[in-house]
């Protein structure tokens, strides 16, 4: 008898193989990869030819997906190539300033009035769904930094930033739900230490990391070359040395990974550089949303489904048909914005891998029981929710969108 593992890398081979020939057909139809994966991961579970026979625990599934969000917040960082300054940066500070913030609030209170939990554990749930996936949303975002294109801008920002500065709402939410009733003794250090301090530190790690890298990169390059086959690797190395020394000061990890690769870009001399980084970073991204959503999807049960069904659509639901589009256009109101870009603004409010990276991590500060499990099923459900809805109008959305900007510019071109 064939073993199972063997029988799992012939089908992910296959899988790749497929995939990677047929993706000029695929990028044409109104599908996404990620929703290949998970239909995919559905077949090969025990519903279909339980091949994928993996039940990994928290622990396993934090450290994947944490890996997975710290090389793509990186990839996010080396696409931005605007000033920083707000005036550029519009979009982004109107979706994390004030819409980050109303979407995980309005998750908690639709959690708490409707599904009777506690505002803690409401809070907490919140800020695991409430930021936009950057693995997952890689076709709405940019695909280099000369696109000025607004949309793919504020979707990209918005991913690498809102990634990152969740993390005060959940350690809020874990605080509450740990001891709500003396929130006086715990609220001053969440201010001071998990809000101001991480982020902070956050920011200057983001900074400090990357410049002295690249620094020490082109200098030594000036005397000797690096095999080209390793000077990628580089990549990986800003990565693994910014997220590692900004969680040993208890900075946030995944705001200073964003920073640094946005510092790396304009740090090289060579533009080359931070290019070829950008395709390296996003072929591991790729292959690691591979593994994820196969996992994700081996690992659904259609008893834990249905047991939470109801109190997932009426999260979920909320957040991708009502939350999201709403406090979108009330974000961007006076922005001048295009009315086709806030109502796109307002549907690609992807959920993917992000989510799971916070509710795994959750697991391991405390959260537990028959609340963990009705938690862990509403983020389940509703990534699933975002994954099929969003990888079949995405390409039809895009098509329509880039339609309507290029008979836009045609029309500016005529009147010219």
């Amino acid at each position: 008898m064939v073993d199972i593992y063997i029988l799992d890398l012939l089908v992910i081979g296959l899988l790749l193989l497929c995939v990677t020939l047929g993706s000029g057909w695929i990028s044409r139809l109104p599908i996404s990869f990620a929703l290949i994966y998970l239909v995919v991961g559905v077949v090969l579970g025990p519903y279909g030819l339980n091949i994928v026979q993996i039940r990994p625990d928290a622990q396993f599934l934090e450290r994947l997906t944490e890996f997975v969000v710290i090389v793509s917040l990186f990839s996010c960082g080396l696409k931005m190539n605007r000033p920083l300054n707000a005036g550029a940066w519009r979009s982004t500070i109107r979706l994390i300033g004030f819409l980050m913030p109303l979407s995980i609030f309005a998750i908690a209170a639709i959690a708490h009035w409707f599904l009777r939990i506690e505002w803690g554990p409401a809070i907490l749930l919140g800020a695991i769904l409430a930021p936009t996936d950057p693995v997952l949303a890689s076709e709405v975002q940019l695909t280099h930094t000369e696109d000025g294109d607004e949309l793919r801008f504020g979707l990209t920002s918005e991913g690498g930033l809102n990634d990152a500065l969740a993390f005060p709402f959940v350690y809020f939410g874990i605080h509450w739900f740990e001891d709500g009733n003396n929130w006086q003794e715990w609220f001053g250090q969440w201010v001071g230490i998990d809000l101001i301090w991480a982020v902070a530190v956050g920011m200057v790690m983001g900074i400090a990391v990357p410049w002295a890298v690249v620094t020490i990169d082109q200098k030594i390059q000036k005397h000797t070359k690096v095999d080209d086959l390793m000077e990628d690797f580089v990549a990986l190395s800003i990565i693994l040395l910014t997220y590692s020394l900004t969680e040993v000061v208890n900075g946030y990890g995944f705001l200073a990974v964003f920073v640094a690769g946005i510092v790396a870009q304009r740090r090289y001399e060579d533009p080359e550089k931070p290019f070829s980084q950008r395709e390296f970073t996003e072929r591991i991204e790729k292959l690691l949303e591979v593994a994820t959503i196969l996992i994700l999807g081996s690992m659904l049960r259609i008893s834990a489904i249905q047991q939470h069904a109801i109190a997932a659509l009426i999260v979920g639901g909320s957040l991708l048909f009502i939350i999201r589009p709403l406090g979108t256009w009330l974000s961007t109101l006076g922005g001048g914005y295009r009315p086709i870009t806030r109502w796109l603004f307002g549907w690609f409010g992807v959920r993917g891998v992000g989510s799971i990276y916070y509710l795994t991590y959750a697991f391991g500060h405390g959260l537990e029981g028959q609340l963990g499990e009705q938690i862990a099923w509403i983020t389940y459900i509703t990534i699933v929710a975002s994954v099929i809805l969003h990888g079949i109008s995405t390409t039809p959305l895009m098509n329509a969108y880039n339609q309507c900007k290029n008979n836009r510019s045609r029309k500016i071109d005529v009147s010219t």
